[in-house]
């Protein structure tokens, strides 16, 4: 049986309520320096017309494939050709356009820059927030969810600290910053706005994928994405259920 445990009031006062403190100005603090690290913005810069074609077309083709089960499939078949058939396809890219597009973008010094400026301005604070918990925080039982959880959360909530026998609901103060970091992007919205800098979680998946519109991937993607999908016309399945609905309600 698990134990319960009395967590001291001093945990809650030098351990618990500082670092929760701390991680909410380290994430004001980092937006602002990502605002005056941020490269200022060219005078009216103009979209390129092919770029915003080919998202556009990718937009487009997504919707074909997303609502392909509302159309006839001698309908849908027709237009997946159009989009797929080959090199007339509208979704081919060429090999040279592909390599150009790529090479363009890793030779754009401003984009490389900031790239590594938004790198930094995440990377940097964090590894540094996390060995002053390491060094300082660590192997403390910090806090209780007032709700009983199951034994796959004790890897989650329980980092840091290797008591099996203590019940699920308790949090290690490691975990607890590992909470802190992710979960305080509703807090960050309201202190910053909707549009701030400080959502790690997002950070961290578009890390190896911000650098820009790569029409070679997004293209083949969905080009990829329309030739495996299987047709399945929604429609007589929809009046099979009309009619047992209408059987249903004729019932009661």
């Amino acid at each position: 049986m698990a134990e319960e445990l009395v967590l001291d009031t001093a945990i809650r006062d030098w351990v618990l309520i500082p670092l929760s403190v701390v991680m909410v100005l380290i994430g004001v603090l980092r937006y602002f320096v990502s605002k005056l690290m941020r490269s200022p913005p060219s005078a009216s810069p103009s979209p390129d017309p092919k770029a915003v074609k080919e998202g556009q077309l990718v937009i487009r083709a997504r919707n074909l494939r997303t609502s392909s089960q509302f159309i006839p499939a001698k309908a849908f078949k027709a237009r997946k050709l159009y989009y797929t058939e080959g090199e007339r396809g509208l979704l081919h890219v060429p090999k040279e356009d592909a390599q150009k597009a790529q090479a363009a973008m890793f030779s754009d010094p401003n984009m490389a820059m900031d790239m590594m400026k938004k790198n930094l301005s995440m990377i940097v604070p964090q590894t540094l927030t996390f060995a002053w918990v390491n060094f300082f925080f660590s192997g403390f039982v910090a806090a209780k969810i007032p709700f009983p959880l199951t034994q796959r959360f004790r890897g989650m909530l329980q980092n840091g600290i290797d008591l099996s026998t203590v019940d699920v609901s308790y949090v290690s103060s490691r975990s607890w910053y590992f909470l802190n970091l992710f979960g305080l992007r509703g807090l960050f919205s309201l202190i910053l706005g909707e549009e701030n800098a400080t959502d790690d979680a997002t950070k961290m998946m578009q890390m190896g994928g911000g650098m820009g519109f790569n029409p070679a991937m997004s293209l083949g993607a969905e080009k990829d994405s329309l030739d495996i999908i299987q047709h399945d016309w929604a429609l007589p399945k929809m009046e099979h259920h009309a009619e047992e609905v209408l059987r249903k309600l004729l019932k009661k």
